[in-house]
């Protein structure tokens, strides 16, 4: 945790370098961020998901058997 913690002060303080010296950041959009935040969040669903619910309610996903794969010849 204190390496995101240093990662976000570091970066509020070059922010305010930024706004002290009248010079447009070169982050991108603040809407780009929150996807990304939406991203990273939607990656760490599964697993919270399997941690909050008992492991009978989840289903296995049912393995793919050789001879039920497609082949392509070319």
């Amino acid at each position: 945790m204190k390496p995101y913690l240093l990662s976000l002060g570091l970066g509020l303080l070059v922010g305010l370098v930024y706004a002290l010296s009248g010079v447009r950041s070169p982050a991108p959009p603040v809407i780009a961020l929150v996807g990304l935040l939406g991203i990273l969040a939607g990656e760490q669903l599964p697993s919270l998901v399997k941690a909050v619910l008992p492991h009978s309610a989840i289903p296995d996903a049912a393995p793919i058997s050789p001879s039920s794969k497609e082949t392509h010849h070319g």
